[in-house]
């Protein structure tokens, strides 16, 4: 996923993730940091928020459903990704995949996961700690042999 991909996929949320959160037009474009001129456009779909507004809205609305729903799970691992299409280090605890992720592969001690909505991957231990993820399937690939001594080939189902 590109930013423009993001971009264009969250734009088209705003209107129902304002709804659910209980914000007027003036009160959203107030949090977003926006006029309530560009929020209405951006919300009857004549414009795109930019970039920094989407950065926003994940960072202030992390836990809003419609969010959750339009990306795949928490807005912030999205867009960190987004923006380093990486992410090396182990990081919180994440769900294990319980929602929008299937397995791909499984070791001794980490699990090959992939967002189903997103479609990126990741790499979280048995104790559902996340260790890397990426767009990449090279780059996981070799991650993936990096963490587990197999082949990625052979470990996938």
């Amino acid at each position: 996923m590109k930013k423009h991909e993001l971009i264009s996929a969250l734009s088209g949320k705003i209107l129902s993730i304002r709804t659910e959160s209980g914000y007027t037009q003036e009160e959203m474009a107030e949090v977003l940091g926006l006029s309530k001129k560009t929020l209405v456009q951006i919300e009857k779909g004549r414009q795109e928020a930019s970039w920094a507004t989407i950065v926003v809205l994940c960072t202030l609305f992390r836990d809003n459903a419609a969010l959750h729903s339009a990306i795949g799970g928490d807005p912030l691992d999205v867009v960190q990704l987004v923006a380093h299409q990486k992410i090396h280090s182990r990081k919180e605890k994440t769900m294990g995949g319980k929602v929008w992720w299937r397995d791909i592969a499984s070791s001794s001690k980490y699990k090959l996961q992939q967002n189903i909505i997103s479609f990126h991957y990741r790499i979280i231990d048995h104790d559902d700690y996340r260790w890397f993820s990426s767009f990449d399937k090279d780059e996981l690939d070799k991650k993936w042999t990096e963490l587990t001594d197999e082949y990625p080939g052979k470990a996938r189902q």
